[in-house]
């Protein structure tokens, strides 16, 4: 099922709106204010309701694991570094160029993401 995840600030029915209009069957995974209340309509409950309604029972940090909400804290980290290493903006007029000009720096990113990874190793300690 495709989805759209963002932060709250997109929180509210215009949003949800916007994103119902390129399809029904998309998941929003939007973190609800934490004045929000349900929406009380008599209709199968929203996706958002479904969302108050879990985060009132089983609390906001089990919500967010429930819907895979820390990927977009990733994503986003994962964009700062393409644009502090590469660029904020594409070079390349043409689609078909500027999809190559991505794939070179993300392939570029990798390579240096995986040269300076740590890698941990577990030491036993030595008994004298």
């Amino acid at each position: 099922m495709p989805g759209a995840t963002a932060d709250g600030a997109y929180d509210g029915a215009p949003t949800y709106q916007t994103i119902a209009a390129h399809g029904e069957d998309i998941d929003v995974v939007i973190p609800p204010r934490s004045t929000a209340v349900p929406s009380g309509e008599p209709n199968p409950p929203t996706q958002r309701d479904r969302h108050l309604e879990m985060i009132t029972e089983r609390g906001r940090l089990a919500w967010q694991a429930a819907t895979s909400y820390g990927q977009r804290a990733l994503v986003e980290t994962t964009m700062g570094r393409y644009k502090a290493v590469i660029g904020p903006r594409l070079r390349a007029r043409g689609f078909a160029a500027q999809q190559t000009e991505v794939a070179i720096g993300v392939a570029v990113l990798n390579r240096m993401l995986a040269e300076g990874r740590l890698e941990s190793v577990r030491c036993r300690r030595a008994r004298a």
